[in-house]
């Protein structure tokens, strides 16, 4: 199945919510979402169980832009790890190369940051690193390349980055992964429990 390269907007409108920041404003004006609301989607009508389990399956796909088959086979690591298997399968997609660059502000979404990975500008542990799935571990250093670094738009994303998740760290363009993230510092607009009844059924 092939990457979707249409209108994000039309993904976020899918899914009743903002998967990416410059959908918030638009989808406020527009009433499809209430000034302040970022997690919760508003139902249009009455679906089945199966219907929701796949809705929430397919908006966890595209918050971290993933495709099916990898999707699954992140689902099926999950659930050979001892823990519950939802949040053993959000762990692992917020650990992965790209999101981590996006938690860490030095991309302004998680497209742009798998840019930076795949265009080779992102290293661990001084090592170049290319591709964006890579499982990031405890203790690792995160750097942008550096031709990068003094960058002006470069500059003005990080500085303008919110509130770091308390698993990450960072120091100008160097981050660092401190720990493993809890729940609530994962992405909160996933049901995860629908995803694990969706791929047990």
């Amino acid at each position: 199945m092939a990457r979707y390269t249409g209108p994000k907007r039309r993904l976020s409108k899918r899914e009743g919510l903002p998967l990416f920041s410059k959908d918030i404003k638009a989808m406020e004006r527009k009433g499809v979402i209430n000034p302040g609301q970022r997690s919760s989607a508003r139902r249009r009508k009455r679906v089945s169980e199966y219907g929701l389990q796949l809705r929430e399956k397919q908006k966890a796909k595209r918050f971290y832009g993933i495709l099916e088959r990898q999707f699954r086979k992140y689902f099926e690591r999950a659930s050979k790890v001892k823990g519950a298997t939802g949040l053993m399968l959000l762990e692992l997609l917020e650990r992965r190369l790209d999101n981590v660059v996006f938690r860490l502000g030095l991309a302004k979404s998680r497209a742009q940051a798998r840019q930076l990975v795949t265009h080779g500008h992102i290293s661990i542990d001084n090592k170049k690193i290319n591709i964006p799935s890579y499982t990031t571990d405890i203790g690792q250093t995160i750097a942008l390349s550096p031709q990068l670094r003094d960058n002006t738009l470069v500059k003005k994303e990080i500085e303008e980055q919110s509130t770091l998740p308390g698993w990450l760290e960072r120091e100008a363009t160097f981050g660092k992964v401190l720990r493993r993230p809890e729940r609530d510092e994962m992405e909160q607009a996933i049901e995860e429990q629908l995803i694990v009844e969706y791929y047990s059924r």
